[in-house]
């Protein structure tokens, strides 16, 4: 009876795991979504000599923690829409109120490919009449990876 027990919670156990690692492996897409290009760090790096507005669309204690050098805090919280390409927006909240101008470079991250918040955002931009949109899928975690200037 013991081992029997045992074998249940050892498969119950497994099974929770499975689940939140199912979870978990819940990445973005790969593709950026219509009228966004996908960029990688030394293209932030170019963008933001270009004047482009880097967009940190983590939550505001996490954008505290630590964000890319010269990035803003627009954060895109709450968010409770699916974690879904085809997610939506209304249930969310994004202020875009700091982004005035629809022509000017956007850089859009969050926490890496794993974050939908930055996925969600440059949706919703692009949807909204910004012209220059451009999604840092690895975001803060990559950036520091690269050993850049941070805040």
């Amino acid at each position: 009876m013991q081992k029997i027990k045992h074998l249940l919670f050892s498969l119950a156990g497994f099974c929770f795991m499975a689940a939140g690692n199912a979870v978990l492996a819940q990445e973005t897409p790969t593709t950026a979504p219509a009228g966004v290009k996908l960029v990688e760090a030394k293209d932030v790096v170019d963008l933001q000599k270009q004047g482009a507005i880097l967009v940190d669309v983590r939550m505001a204690s996490e954008f505290g923690e630590g964000t890319l050098k010269g990035a803003i805090s627009v954060p895109y919280d709450p968010e409770k829409s699916a974690k879904s390409p085809s997610f939506d927006p209304a249930q969310d909240k994004f202020n875009m109120s700091k982004l005035t101008d629809k022509n000017a470079k956007i850089v859009v991250f969050c926490n890496s490919g794993g974050c939908w918040k930055s996925y969600k955002a440059i949706s919703v931009l692009a949807k909204s009449g910004y012209k220059n949109l451009y999604w840092y899928r690895g975001g803060f975690p990559d950036w520091k990876a690269h050993k850049l200037p941070i805040d």
